[in-house]
């Protein structure tokens, strides 16, 4: 007989079948109802144990935390909440889980807060959380590369170790062999990183944006979706030290087409968990709900999980310039009042994420799609417009958390790409193969990058960043 997963016994339209299960104890109580859960729903499958002809050795040994192996009789349930239940028949402890040791740890079956759920971090799948967050985290990862798979994209690994920094910001983890107490120095007394192991300063990758680029002008479509790394110390509920990005580049396309591009591909990952993680989504409304409850009225969601999932789905992007939008923010009450904690006075500031909920939420009440920004706000390799003060740049604002997706056409002529460079002082010879591509056929093209824990906050409403990543590394932690 084969072993079943919960999943599969609680989706059964048959009973009276004799089945066996493997998972771990949820709960035991009255020494005879049992709730398993194996990881593969967020719902417990029901066990049914005949205490009174079971050894009581081993009913001393069915504890929370537990895992058992269970063969049993599938039948229709007598209680509420479930439809079908397990009577066992033989019942097998694959591993013990003392109730002292439990009682310490998360798996006790009560309430725990989100910090206290991190520093156990290797059990919290355990709880109906993080299970129902994480089964997201995979249903999302296998939506984005159906999606591009579909649409006649190629998967690129990029580099993990580079000696070039992408986005010029300089916050870069370093990767060296050498001895941190006796470095070799060269004749000024500097380290010489020409006896490291790669000859030269190397560092963990902040994009893998610029060699995508490099793949993008030879085979057309392109994404990278991998690992990537910020020496940035924040502390924030927005931020971690290392997490994914999903980075597509493509040939011959305009800023115009990046915009549908990435509107296309949100609409479609999301259509994807809403039909596809029910319960887990269904739960994780309900945990919100209870959590916005707590909450002062002014703080609270306007809107349920799904609602928010639904309005990306349903509505058309909102295309804005840079320009329009700070009119509308300038002119809003919100600045005039001066509620705003970063008033907007004048073009060219940097907006916050207060001022791209209020375009999102209040003003267009839709996602909105910024363009064409101030060039010395954003990065050298975004093509630069006519009017030599803005750039073909793009980010997409979702409700509840402001910009979801950065992106631009990518300067393609060599000569207005060098003179940027040269403005901020990045060497050619470091980029020297980047230059290259603009030599050998250039052409437009654009892409974009998506942090996907950012999006994984959004499916899930999950608040904080840390919660949505097995284990999150930030400043001064790196446990696990």
């Amino acid at each position: 007989m084969n072993i079943s997963t919960v999943s599969e016994l609680l989706k059964l339209d048959k009973t009276l079948i004799d089945v066996e299960v493997k998972g771990w104890v949820r709960t035991f109580r009255a020494n005879r109802f049992i709730a398993l859960n194996d990881g593969s729903t967020i719902n417990n499958i029901q066990c049914v144990v005949d205490f009174e002809n079971t050894n009581e050795n081993l009913l001393k040994r069915i504890t929370t935390g537990a895992a058992v192996y269970i063969k049993g009789t599938l039948v229709e349930s007598q209680g509420k909440g479930q439809k079908v239940e397990l009577q066992v028949n033989t019942i097998e402890i694959l591993g013990d889980a003392d109730p002292e040791e439990v009682s310490k740890t998360i798996l006790q079956p009560k309430r725990h807060t989100l910090e206290f759920l991190r520093e156990q971090a290797h059990l919290r799948t355990r709880t109906n959380t993080f299970s129902a967050v994480m089964r997201l985290r995979s249903s999302l990862s296998f939506a984005i590369h159906e999606y591009f798979n579909k649409n006649g994209f190629y998967n690129m690994h990029a580099p993990i170790i580079t000696g070039s920094d992408a986005e010029g910001a300089g916050e870069m983890f370093r990767v060296s062999t050498l001895d941190p107490k006796n470095p070799p120095l060269s004749e000024d007394g500097e380290i010489d990183y020409t006896q490291d192991f790669f000859g030269k300063e190397t560092n963990l990758t902040v994009s893998g944006q610029l060699e995508a680029e490099t793949y993008a002008m030879s085979l057309g479509k392109v994404y990278t979706f991998g690992p990537t790394f910020r020496a940035e110390n924040s502390n924030t509920s927005r931020h971690l030290a290392e997490f994914w990005m999903i980075e597509p580049e493509v040939a011959f396309m305009d800023l115009d087409g990046n915009m549908d591009l990435a509107e296309d591909f949100l609409k479609y990952v999301l259509k994807y968990i809403l039909e596809s993680n029910k319960e887990d989504l269904a739960f994780l409304e309900q945990r919100l709900i209870q959590e916005d409850k707590t909450k002062p009225q002014i703080e609270r969601s306007t809107m349920t999980l799904t609602e928010k999932l639904r309005f990306v789905i349903d509505n058309n992007f909102k295309r804005v310039s840079y320009t329009e939008a700070i009119d509308i923010l300038r002119n809003s009450k919100p600045n005039k009042k001066k509620k705003f904690k970063y008033l907007i006075n004048e073009w060219g500031a940097d907006l916050q994420s207060e001022h791209e909920r209020f375009l999102v939420e209040k003003h267009f009440k839709c996602p909105v799609i910024l363009f064409d920004y101030p060039a010395n706000i954003k990065a050298f390799y975004m093509r630069l417009n006519e009017d030599e003060k803005t750039v073909r740049a793009m980010d997409i604002l979702f409700p509840g958390i402001g910009e979801i997706v950065g992106g631009s056409q990518r300067e393609e002529r060599l000569e207005v790409l060098k003179e940027k460079m040269a403005a901020l002082d990045i060497p050619e010879e470091e980029l020297w193969w980047y230059l290259d591509i603009r030599k050998y056929g250039t052409a437009v093209h654009s892409g974009f990058g998506l942090g996907f824990e950012r999006l994984v906050m959004f499916a899930t409403g999950m608040s904080n960043i840390r919660d949505v990543i097995p284990y999150p590394r930030t400043p001064q932690n790196a446990e696990f």
